[in-house]
Protein backbone atom coordinates (compact mmCIF):
# COMPACT_ATOMS: atom_id res chain seq x y z
CA UNK A 1 0.00 0.00 0.00
CA UNK A 2 1.11 3.75 -0.77
CA UNK A 3 1.06 4.99 3.01
CA UNK A 4 3.22 1.80 3.93
CA UNK A 5 6.21 2.53 0.48
CA UNK A 6 8.30 4.46 2.77
CA UNK A 7 8.29 1.70 5.09
CA UNK A 8 9.93 -0.59 2.22
CA UNK A 9 13.48 -1.92 3.00
CA UNK A 10 13.87 -0.74 -1.02
CA UNK A 11 14.07 2.79 0.45
CA UNK A 12 15.70 2.61 3.09
CA UNK A 13 19.55 3.21 1.97
CA UNK A 14 18.39 5.84 -1.03
CA UNK A 15 16.41 7.80 1.95
CA UNK A 16 19.43 7.62 4.39
CA UNK A 17 22.31 8.28 1.79
CA UNK A 18 20.09 11.21 0.64
CA UNK A 19 19.72 12.76 4.22
CA UNK A 20 23.26 12.79 5.08
CA UNK A 21 24.07 14.04 1.87
CA UNK A 22 21.66 16.71 2.49
CA UNK A 23 23.29 17.77 5.50
CA UNK A 24 26.48 17.72 4.40
CA UNK A 25 25.89 19.79 1.18
CA UNK A 26 23.96 22.27 2.70
CA UNK A 27 26.84 23.03 5.21
CA UNK A 28 29.35 22.74 2.86
CA UNK A 29 27.44 25.39 0.36
CA UNK A 30 27.73 27.64 3.33
CA UNK A 31 31.49 27.63 3.07
CA UNK A 32 30.82 28.10 -0.61
CA UNK A 33 28.86 31.02 -0.26
CA UNK A 34 31.16 32.86 1.93
CA UNK A 35 34.60 32.43 -0.06
CA UNK A 36 32.30 33.65 -3.18
CA UNK A 37 32.70 30.40 -4.88
CA UNK A 38 29.14 28.93 -4.92
CA UNK A 39 29.23 28.01 -8.85
CA UNK A 40 31.78 25.51 -8.02
CA UNK A 41 29.54 23.22 -7.18
CA UNK A 42 27.84 22.90 -10.03
CA UNK A 43 31.08 23.64 -12.52
CA UNK A 44 33.21 20.55 -10.39
CA UNK A 45 29.61 18.52 -11.38
CA UNK A 46 29.53 18.61 -14.57
CA UNK A 47 32.80 17.81 -15.37
CA UNK A 48 32.49 14.90 -12.92
CA UNK A 49 29.27 13.78 -14.84
CA UNK A 50 31.46 14.09 -18.08
CA UNK A 51 34.11 12.13 -16.39
CA UNK A 52 32.05 9.19 -15.56
CA UNK A 53 30.44 8.87 -18.92
CA UNK A 54 33.91 9.03 -20.19
CA UNK A 55 34.23 5.67 -17.96
CA UNK A 56 31.39 3.93 -19.29
CA UNK A 57 33.02 4.31 -22.71
CA UNK A 58 36.13 3.21 -21.13
CA UNK A 59 34.94 0.32 -19.40
CA UNK A 60 36.43 1.81 -15.70
CA UNK A 61 34.04 2.26 -13.10
CA UNK A 62 32.06 5.72 -13.21
CA UNK A 63 32.62 6.45 -9.91
CA UNK A 64 36.52 6.36 -10.33
CA UNK A 65 36.55 8.65 -13.56
CA UNK A 66 34.38 11.06 -12.00
CA UNK A 67 36.54 11.54 -9.16
CA UNK A 68 39.40 11.81 -11.10
CA UNK A 69 37.91 14.37 -13.68
CA UNK A 70 36.71 16.23 -10.39
CA UNK A 71 40.33 16.21 -9.22
CA UNK A 72 41.58 17.43 -12.22
CA UNK A 73 39.18 20.16 -12.51
CA UNK A 74 39.90 21.24 -8.84
CA UNK A 75 43.64 21.64 -9.54
CA UNK A 76 43.57 23.56 -12.63
CA UNK A 77 41.47 25.58 -10.32
CA UNK A 78 44.34 26.22 -8.29
CA UNK A 79 46.52 27.04 -10.94
CA UNK A 80 45.05 30.51 -11.02
CA UNK A 81 43.11 30.94 -8.16
CA UNK A 82 42.39 34.38 -8.38
CA UNK A 83 39.74 33.35 -11.19
CA UNK A 84 36.49 32.76 -8.98
CA UNK A 85 33.18 31.57 -10.49
CA UNK A 86 34.28 33.12 -14.13
CA UNK A 87 36.86 29.71 -13.87
CA UNK A 88 34.12 27.49 -12.89
CA UNK A 89 31.28 28.89 -15.60
CA UNK A 90 33.90 27.37 -18.05
CA UNK A 91 33.91 24.07 -16.17
CA UNK A 92 30.16 24.14 -16.44
CA UNK A 93 30.21 24.72 -20.17
CA UNK A 94 32.75 21.89 -21.04
CA UNK A 95 31.67 19.61 -18.36
CA UNK A 96 27.73 19.79 -19.80
CA UNK A 97 28.70 19.83 -23.76
CA UNK A 98 31.59 17.05 -22.87
CA UNK A 99 29.36 14.58 -21.24
CA UNK A 100 26.12 15.09 -23.45
CA UNK A 101 28.79 14.42 -26.78
CA UNK A 102 30.17 11.60 -24.74
CA UNK A 103 26.75 10.13 -23.83
CA UNK A 104 25.48 10.83 -27.50
CA UNK A 105 28.11 8.82 -29.08
CA UNK A 106 28.74 6.15 -26.27
CA UNK A 107 26.83 2.83 -26.01
CA UNK A 108 24.72 2.72 -23.43
CA UNK A 109 26.27 6.46 -22.68
CA UNK A 110 22.77 8.52 -23.08
CA UNK A 111 21.28 6.36 -20.26
CA UNK A 112 24.39 7.01 -18.04
CA UNK A 113 24.48 10.74 -18.72
CA UNK A 114 20.78 11.34 -18.08
CA UNK A 115 21.30 9.12 -14.83
CA UNK A 116 24.49 11.55 -13.99
CA UNK A 117 22.61 14.63 -14.53
CA UNK A 118 19.25 13.71 -12.90
CA UNK A 119 20.60 11.77 -10.46
CA UNK A 120 19.79 7.74 -9.34
CA UNK A 121 18.78 7.67 -5.40
CA UNK A 122 16.73 5.12 -5.81
CA UNK A 123 19.04 2.78 -7.39
CA UNK A 124 22.02 3.43 -5.28
CA UNK A 125 23.63 1.11 -2.97
CA UNK A 126 25.36 0.24 0.71
CA UNK A 127 28.78 1.67 -0.76
CA UNK A 128 27.19 5.20 -1.81
CA UNK A 129 25.98 5.63 2.18
CA UNK A 130 28.78 4.29 3.51
CA UNK A 131 30.42 6.89 1.18
CA UNK A 132 27.79 9.59 2.58
CA UNK A 133 28.47 8.23 6.32
CA UNK A 134 32.10 9.12 5.78
CA UNK A 135 32.03 12.16 4.14
CA UNK A 136 29.59 13.54 7.25
CA UNK A 137 31.82 12.08 9.79
CA UNK A 138 35.24 13.72 8.63
CA UNK A 139 33.02 16.94 7.81
CA UNK A 140 32.28 17.32 11.26
CA UNK A 141 35.53 16.33 12.89
CA UNK A 142 37.38 18.64 10.90
CA UNK A 143 34.57 21.94 10.39
CA UNK A 144 36.04 23.72 13.87
CA UNK A 145 39.80 23.90 12.58
CA UNK A 146 38.56 24.39 8.76
CA UNK A 147 35.74 27.23 9.68
CA UNK A 148 38.50 29.11 11.86
CA UNK A 149 40.64 29.29 8.94
CA UNK A 150 38.71 29.76 6.40
CA UNK A 151 37.14 32.57 7.58
CA UNK A 152 40.47 34.24 8.56
CA UNK A 153 41.74 33.75 5.16
CA UNK A 154 38.34 35.63 3.81
CA UNK A 155 38.18 38.14 6.04
CA UNK A 156 42.13 38.72 6.78
CA UNK A 157 43.60 37.89 3.54
CA UNK A 158 47.22 37.98 4.54
CA UNK A 159 46.77 36.89 8.09
CA UNK A 160 48.76 33.65 7.43
CA UNK A 161 51.62 35.13 5.15
CA UNK A 162 51.96 37.93 7.59
CA UNK A 163 52.62 35.26 10.44
CA UNK A 164 54.76 33.04 8.10
CA UNK A 165 51.86 30.32 8.51
CA UNK A 166 51.60 27.50 5.68
CA UNK A 167 47.87 27.68 4.81
CA UNK A 168 48.27 24.70 1.92
CA UNK A 169 46.84 22.64 4.42
CA UNK A 170 43.21 24.16 5.12
CA UNK A 171 43.18 25.04 1.24
CA UNK A 172 43.90 21.33 0.21
CA UNK A 173 41.41 19.62 2.93
CA UNK A 174 38.56 22.17 1.84
CA UNK A 175 38.96 20.93 -1.90
CA UNK A 176 38.99 17.44 -1.05
CA UNK A 177 35.83 17.97 0.85
CA UNK A 178 34.59 20.04 -2.29
CA UNK A 179 35.44 17.49 -4.56
CA UNK A 180 34.20 14.35 -2.72
CA UNK A 181 30.89 15.66 -1.44
CA UNK A 182 30.16 17.01 -5.45
CA UNK A 183 31.00 13.50 -6.59
CA UNK A 184 29.09 11.65 -4.46
CA UNK A 185 26.25 14.04 -4.60
CA UNK A 186 26.58 14.16 -8.41
CA UNK A 187 26.59 10.03 -8.69
CA UNK A 188 23.59 9.78 -5.75
CA UNK A 189 21.76 13.09 -6.69
CA UNK A 190 22.23 14.43 -9.99
CA UNK A 191 24.10 17.32 -11.04
CA UNK A 192 21.52 19.94 -10.77
CA UNK A 193 19.98 18.68 -7.66
CA UNK A 194 23.29 18.50 -5.90
CA UNK A 195 24.16 22.11 -6.86
CA UNK A 196 20.51 23.52 -5.97
CA UNK A 197 21.59 22.04 -2.54
CA UNK A 198 24.67 23.74 -2.32
CA UNK A 199 23.40 27.04 -3.17
CA UNK A 200 19.96 27.71 -1.48
CA UNK A 201 20.04 26.73 1.92
CA UNK A 202 22.79 28.64 2.42
CA UNK A 203 21.55 31.67 0.09
CA UNK A 204 18.84 31.66 2.54
CA UNK A 205 20.15 30.69 5.84
CA UNK A 206 22.65 33.57 5.72
CA UNK A 207 19.89 35.92 5.34
CA UNK A 208 17.06 35.02 8.22
CA UNK A 209 19.79 34.64 10.83
CA UNK A 210 22.54 36.54 12.10
CA UNK A 211 25.95 35.43 13.14
CA UNK A 212 28.28 32.58 11.35
CA UNK A 213 27.35 29.14 13.16
CA UNK A 214 23.37 29.96 12.94
CA UNK A 215 23.64 30.38 9.20
CA UNK A 216 25.05 27.39 9.08
CA UNK A 217 22.60 25.55 11.46
CA UNK A 218 19.76 26.80 9.60
CA UNK A 219 21.11 26.09 6.28
CA UNK A 220 21.69 22.37 7.41
CA UNK A 221 17.96 22.72 8.88
CA UNK A 222 16.33 24.25 5.35
CA UNK A 223 18.59 21.43 3.16
CA UNK A 224 17.25 18.28 5.34
CA UNK A 225 14.04 19.67 5.54
CA UNK A 226 13.80 20.27 1.62
CA UNK A 227 14.90 16.58 1.08
CA UNK A 228 12.23 15.27 3.36
CA UNK A 229 9.43 16.89 1.88
CA UNK A 230 10.91 16.18 -2.06
CA UNK A 231 11.34 12.27 -1.04
CA UNK A 232 8.42 11.47 0.66
CA UNK A 233 6.51 13.63 -1.89
CA UNK A 234 8.47 11.70 -4.95
CA UNK A 235 7.65 8.38 -3.52
CA UNK A 236 4.25 8.83 -2.58
CA UNK A 237 3.24 10.57 -5.89
CA UNK A 238 5.47 9.25 -8.27
CA UNK A 239 7.25 11.79 -9.40
CA UNK A 240 11.07 12.14 -10.42
CA UNK A 241 12.93 12.94 -7.06
CA UNK A 242 15.71 15.24 -8.65
CA UNK A 243 13.33 17.94 -10.21
CA UNK A 244 11.36 17.90 -7.55
CA UNK A 245 13.93 18.50 -5.06
CA UNK A 246 15.17 21.71 -7.29
CA UNK A 247 11.61 22.29 -7.23
CA UNK A 248 11.31 22.17 -3.56
CA UNK A 249 14.42 23.95 -2.70
CA UNK A 250 13.23 26.92 -5.24
CA UNK A 251 9.84 27.29 -3.26
CA UNK A 252 12.19 27.67 -0.12
CA UNK A 253 14.50 30.19 -1.84
CA UNK A 254 10.94 32.22 -1.41
CA UNK A 255 11.54 33.06 2.08
CA UNK A 256 14.13 35.49 1.37
CA UNK A 257 12.55 37.81 -0.68
CA UNK A 258 9.35 37.40 1.70
CA UNK A 259 11.74 38.09 4.65
CA UNK A 260 12.90 41.36 3.16
CA UNK A 261 9.39 42.07 2.15
CA UNK A 262 8.67 41.68 6.31
CA UNK A 263 11.50 43.56 7.17
CA UNK A 264 10.84 46.32 5.15
CA UNK A 265 7.47 46.59 6.55
CA UNK A 266 7.95 46.19 9.97
CA UNK A 267 10.57 49.16 9.51
CA UNK A 268 7.66 51.37 8.31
Amino acid sequence: MKEFILFDPLFRVPFITGLCLAAVLSLIGGFLKMRDEWLSALGISQVSAAGAVAGVALGVPSVLTAVGAAVAAAFIKDINPKSGNSHYAMMIIFGWSAAIMLAANTHHGEVAGETFLRGQLYFIHEGHLVGAIILIIFTLAIIKWLSRRLLIERFFPDYFSANNIPSFSHRIIFAVLVVFSVVLGTVSIGAFPSFAMFFVPPWVGFVIVEGWKKSLAVSVLIGCTAYLISFVTAVLADQPFGPLLMLVLFLFSMIRPLFYLVKNVWKT
